[in-house]
C-alpha cells in the first residue's frame, strides 16, 4: 500500500507526535508498505531527504516554540510529485499547516484521509487567548470544522475520543494508543553506572529521587510538581527532584524552586541525547507528573518501561498505563501527593514489585502492536 504521512512536526526529537510518526513509519515499512512523509522544513528552503519531503517555512516562535508555518502553495513541485505518486491513503498527523496539503492531495487523487488527533489544544490556548474558556470554545469549533472531511479519526485514548465527541465530531473514531520503541527502554544500566551518574549530577548517595522527563512547557503543570515537592521535602530531607528536558517554562520553574527555598534540591539537566534517555529515567526512584494536557502521555509509558513506579495527577489518559496500587498511584491534592509518596518510599519491597509491574504494562504499548492496529483502521477506511 502507498501511504502518505503528513505532519507539521518531524525533526523535534522531544515531541510525542514526532515519536509516534517515526515509529509508525518504521513499522509500516517493515510490513512492506511504501511510505512517504510530507512535513514542514526547519528552514526557509524546501528539500528532500530520501522519502521525506520538507516544505520551506517561517518560524512562529511568538506563538509557541518550534512551530513553523510553510510558505509554499499547493502548486509546489513536491506536492505535484506526491500527487503523481498516487497514494492509496493519506494519514494526517497535525490539524494545521500540513493538513491543508493532505486535503489538496486527497482531492486530486481520491485517496481517503485518516487523521490522528494527538493534541488537546485547550491546554495550550493561553499561549494565544487571554481567556481559556474562549480559547477552548474556539478549539472545539475549529477542530470540528478542520476534520469534517477526514474519512476516519484516530484517538490515542478514550479520553481524546470523548473530547472529540463533545466537540460534535461525527467522523468514525478509532481508539489506538500510540506505540513506542521499547528496545532502548528494556536496557538496564548497572548499579555502579547509576551511582556514578547520580554522583556527577550532585545527587547524594542516600537520596530518594523524584524524576520528571519531557518538554518543559507551561501546559505540563510542572510548577505544581515543584510546589508539592517542596512540601514533601519539608517532611523528608532525603528527597531530590530531577527534571530532565528543556523548554519555555524552565525559567519559571527555576524561579519557583528559588522562591520555595528548594533550588539546591531541584536539578535541571537540560536536553539529553535521545540514546541517553533510558539511563536518565533509571536515575529516578519514582516518576512524577502533574500534567493533565496529555492525550496519551508517552513519557508515562517510557517511565514504566524503565521500571519506575508512577505518582501522577489523576487523568483519564493514565487508565491503561497506571494501575492503582499495582504500579503507582494517582493524586488530586497536595496532601494526597505527600501521603502517597510517603507510602511508596516507605515500602521498598512494593517499589521493586511495582517496577516489575510497570515494565510488564509498558510492554503492551510496543510499536509493532500499534502498527497492526493502524493497519486495521486503514483497511476499514479503504473498504
Amino acid at each position: 500500500m502507498k501511504i502518505l504521512i503528513t505532519t507539521d512536526l518531524y525533526t523535534t526529537s522531544t515531541n510525542g507526535v514526532v515519536t509516534s510518526v517515526r515509529n509508525l513509519m518504521e513499522e509500516l515499512t517493515k510490513k512492506g508498505h511504501e511510505i512517504r512523509v510530507l512535513t514542514v522544513s526547519e528552514k526557509l528552503k524546501s528539500h528532500t531527504d530520501g522519502n521525506i519531503y520538507y516544505i520551506k517555512s517561517l518560524p512562529l516562535g511568538a506563538i509557541y516554540p518550534d512551530v513553523r508555518m510553510p510558505v509554499s502553495s499547493h502548486h509546489h513541485r513536491f506536492i505535484q510529485e506526491l500527487i503523481d505518486w498516487k497514494p492509496d491513503l493519506i494519514h494526517s498527523q497535525c490539524e494545521f499547516f500540513s493538513y491543508q496539503y493532505a486535503g489538496y492531495i486527497s482531492r486530486k487523487t481520491g485517496a481517503p484521509i485518516v487523521h490522528t488527533y494527538h493534541t488537546l489544544y485547550e491546554q495550550y490556548v493561553t499561549y494565544i487567548f487571554p481567556s481559556q474558556r474562549i480559547g477552548a470554545f474556539f478549539v472545539g469549533k475549529l477542530s470540528k470544522y478542520r476534520l469534517r472531511k477526514a474519512d476516519a479519526v484516530v484517538a490515542p485514548t478514550a479520553k481524546v475520543e470523548t473530547v472529540l465527541k463533545n466537540y460534535g465530531l461525527r467522523n468514525p473514531v478509532h481508539v489506538v494508543p500510540s506505540g513506542i520503541a521499547l528496545e532502548q527502554h528494556k536496557q538496564r544500566i548497572t548499579e555502579k553506572e547509576r551511582k556514578r551518574r547520580r554522583r556527577e549530577l550532585g545527587i547524594p548517595e542516600d537520596a530518594l529521587v523524584l524524576l520528571n522527563l519531557g518538554r518543559l512547557g507551561t501546559e505540563k503543570n510542572l510548577t505544581e510538581v515543584v510546589e508539592f515537592f517542596a512540601m514533601a521535602r519539608s517532611q523528608n530531607s532525603k528527597l531530590i527532584l530531577l527534571i530532565v528536558g528543556d523548554g519555555p517554562a524552565r525559567k519559571e520553574l527555576e524561579e519557583t524552586a528559588h522562591r520555595l527555598a528548594v533550588k539546591d534540591f531541584v536539578i535541571f539537566t537540560g536536553m539529553v541525547a535521545p540514546e541517553e534517555v533510558h539511563a536518565f529515567y533509571q536515575l529516578g526512584d519514582v516518576f512524577v507528573s502533574a500534567s493533565t494536557s496529555e492525550t496519551q502521555g508517552l513519557t508515562y509509558v517510557e517511565a514504566a518501561a524503565n521500571g519506575l513506579p508512577l505518582l501522577c495527577r489523576r487523568d483519564p489518559c493514565l487508565d491503561d498505563v497506571l494501575v492503582e496500587g499495582r504500579n503507582g498511584y494517582e493524586y488530586e491534592a497536595e496532601d494526597e501527593f505527600c501521603q502517597l509518596l510517603d507510602t511508596i518510599l516507605q515500602n521498598p519491597d512494593w517499589c521493586r514489585t511495582a517496577g516489575t509491574q510497570s515494565a510488564q504494562i509498558a510492554a503492551t504499548f510496543d510499536k509493532s502492536h500499534f502498527a497492526e492496529k493502524i493497519e486495521d483502521v486503514y483497511e476499514a477506511v479503504l473498504q
